[in-house]
C-alpha cells in the first residue's frame, strides 16, 4: 500500500471518521470563537447555536450523500434482481465499498441475465425436441395404422386365391389365381415403399437436392414415357410447351416423381377418348405448369381433400394407394411451391409455379 493511500477516503469508515473528526474541531472552534466575541453571553450563545444547527444540516447533507443515498439505491437494485429485473443497472460510482458492491451487483446481474437467457434458450431447445419427438411417435403411430389399415384388402385378396389354388386342379384356373396373387403382391409392395417414402418425407428424414436442369426436356421425357407404357391408352394426348430450354432450380428426381404421379392420376380420370394436356406457360419469372385431363369434375367440397394421405373418390372406378397425390403436395411445400387444383370446362386441371433461373 502506498503511504498516501492511507490518508485517502476510499473507505466508508475513514469518511465517518472525517466527517466526525472535522464536526468536532469545527464544534470546538466554534464555541472559543463565539466566547471571545465581544459581545453579551446571550448573543455569543444564540449565534453559536445557529451554528451548530447549520453544521448539523451540513452534516446531515455529506451522510445522505455519501451514506444513506448509496445504500438506498443498493438497495433498490438488489430488489430489482430479487425479483429477477435485471434491466437496469446501479449507479453507484463512489470509490468506497459501497462502489464495489455496486459493481459487484452489476457483474453478478450480467451473469444471471447470461445464465438466465441460457436456460430460456435451452428450454425452447428442450420444447423443440420434445414437441419433434411427440411428432415423430404420432407420425410412426399413423405410419402403422395405415399400414395396419391398407394391408387388410390385399393381404385378404391374397389369402382367398392361395387357399383357392390348394383347392383348384385346373392348371389355367391356378395360373389366373397365381397372378391375381403376383399383382396384389406387387401392389402391397408399392404401397409401403410409397408410404415410407411419404412419411420420410414428412418428417424430414430426406433432404432435397436442388440442383439446375431444363424442365421442359424433363416433361419430355416423363411424356413419353406415359406413352410408352400405354400404347393402347383410350385418351388423346396433347401438349403445349416452350421451343427453347427453362431452366429451373429444383430437385429433378423429386419433380420427375411430381410429374409422373400427375401424368398417373390424370391418365386414370381421363374419359375414353378424352383429352390429356400438358401445357408450360412462361409468366412474369415463372414458369407455370398445368395438366389437364378431361373427365368427370371433382366435387367443390372435395377439392381440398385429394392431397390427403389414402384418400380416394368413390366415383372412380380403379383402385389406387391414394398417396400419388399426397407425394405431391409434400415435395412441392418442401421447395415452396404454390400448387392446386380446379375444375375447368369438361375436366380438372392440377398445377403449380416454378421460379425460372437463367
Amino acid at each position: 500500500m502506498k503511504k498516501w493511500e492511507v490518508f485517502s477516503l476510499r473507505t466508508v469508515r475513514k469518511k465517518l471518521l472525517m466527517v466526525s473528526k472535522l464536526a468536532g474541531i469545527a464544534l470546538v472552534f466554534s464555541y472559543i470563537v463565539s466566547a471571545r466575541l465581544p459581545l453579551d453571553s446571550n448573543t455569543a450563545f444564540l449565534l453559536w447555536f445557529l451554528f451548530v444547527v447549520g453544521l448539523m444540516l451540513m452534516i446531515d447533507f455529506i451522510m445522505g450523500r455519501f451514506i444513506s443515498k448509496p445504500i438506498a439505491q443498493l438497495h433498490q437494485a438488489a430488489e430489482r434482481m430479487a425479483n429477477l429485473d435485471f434491466s437496469l443497472s446501479c449507479h453507484v460510482t463512489s470509490a468506497d465499498e459501497f462502489g464495489e458492491l455496486s459493481n459487484h451487483l452489476n457483474t453478478m446481474a450480467e451473469n444471471l441475465q447470461q445464465a438466465l437467457s441460457g436456460l430460456e434458450a435451452a428450454n425452447i431447445r428442450l420444447e423443440k425436441e420434445v414437441e419433434q419427438e411427440r411428432y415423430l411417435l404420432a407420425e410412426r403411430k399413423e405410419l402403422i395404422d395405415n399400414l395396419s389399415h391398407e394391408m387388410k384388402t390385399p393381404l385378404g385378396v391374397i389369402r382367398a386365391y392361395a387357399e383357392g389354388m390348394q383347392d383348384e386342379a385346373d392348371v389355367e384356373k391356378q395360373q389366373k389365381y397365381a397372378a391375381v396373387i403376383i399383382s396384389e403382391t406387387e401392389r402391397l409392395s408399392d404401397m409401403i415403399t410409397t408410404l415410407l417414402d411419404l412419411s420420410a418425407l414428412e418428417n424430414g428424414a430426406v433432404q432435397l437436392a436442388s440442383v439446375r436442369f431444363d424442365f421442359v426436356e424433363l416433361v419430355e421425357t416423363v411424356a413419353g414415357r406415359l406413352l410408352i407404357d400405354a400404347p393402347d391408352a383410350d385418351f388423346v394426348f396433347q401438349y403445349d410447351l416452350p421451343e427453347h430450354k427453362v431452366y429451373v432450380q429444383l430437385d429433378k428426381g423429386r419433380m420427375e416423381q411430381v410429374l409422373c404421379n400427375l401424368f398417373i392420376n390424370a391418365k386414370k380420370n381421363t374419359c375414353p377418348q378424352g383429352i390429356l394436356k400438358i401445357s408450360l406457360v412462361e409468366h412474369k419469372g415463372e414458369l407455370q405448369v398445368s395438366i389437364y385431363n378431361q373427365g368427370t369434375p371433382i366435387p367443390e367440397e372435395k377439392l381440398p381433400k385429394i392431397w390427403e394421405k389414402f384418400y380416394r373418390d368413390s366415383n372412380v372406378s380403379y383402385r389406387g394407394s391414394g398417396l400419388g397425390l399426397a407425394i405431391v403436395a409434400q415435395i412441392l411445400e418442401m421447395q415452396n411451391i404454390a400448387y392446386g387444383v380446379k375444375n375447368c370446362l369438361e375436366g380438372v386441371v392440377f398445377y403449380f409455379s416454378i421460379p425460372i433461373v437463367m
